[in-house]
């Protein structure tokens, strides 16, 4: 079995993902279901609500990049940040490990055309994302004296996160992610 069943009710199948696989709906319901840092945090925290704070944090034209930077987790789950990166600095990687890394790289790129999305993320999204975990971390996580070596010349967010319960996420996801896409694509068809 190479599928999954989706909160719509779709089958979603992994080993040969499509557009017509992605579903707005499905990605707020998942990610507003999935705990950040594996759940480690002083509260719920979820993926949905970080991706609506990195579209916050990238100018207008990146944004709907942003909220959907971390889509693919609705579909293959999320993976902690030292062992995704882990395999992908080791190219002698094998076994489960490709194969995640495969099955996400093909959920992205359904993703990017369902959305009309380039593959690559702007370099905006990518540091807004690490300005969002330097404010997870501070906000969200335990203390501990551990430097973490990606948030090296990073400054937090000057607010401060609160937390919101899954079905709110889904909420604002959701309306944001149809905003965005409204948008983007009257903007698109003026052009």
């Amino acid at each position: 079995m190479t599928f999954i069943i989706t909160r719509s009710g779709q089958k979603f199948d992994l080993a040969n993902p499509t557009a017509a696989m992605v579903h707005p709906a499905d990605i707020a319901h998942s990610l507003s279901m999935q705990c950040r840092f594996n759940g480690h945090t002083i509260d719920f925290y979820s993926v949905a609500q970080h991706c609506c704070l990195v579209a916050d944090l990238v100018p207008e034209e990146h944004q709907l990049a942003a909220l959907l930077h971390d889509a693919t987790e609705a579909y293959v789950g999320d993976m902690v940040r030292p062992l995704k990166e882990g395999m992908r600095n080791h190219a002698h990687a094998i076994g489960e490990v490709c194969i995640y890394a495969l099955t996400e790289e093909r959920v992205w790129q359904a993703i990017c055309q369902r959305f009309d999305l380039n593959h690559v993320l702007p370099a905006s999204v990518k540091h807004a994302d690490l300005v969002a975990l330097a404010t997870e971390k501070r906000d969200l996580m335990p203390a501990h004296p551990e430097p973490w070596a990606c948030l090296d010349g990073i400054t937090p967010a000057p607010d401060q996160i609160h937390s919101w319960a899954p079905a709110t996420a889904a909420i604002h996801y959701q309306a944001r992610l149809l905003q965005l896409l409204a948008t983007t694509h009257r903007a698109r068809a003026s052009a």
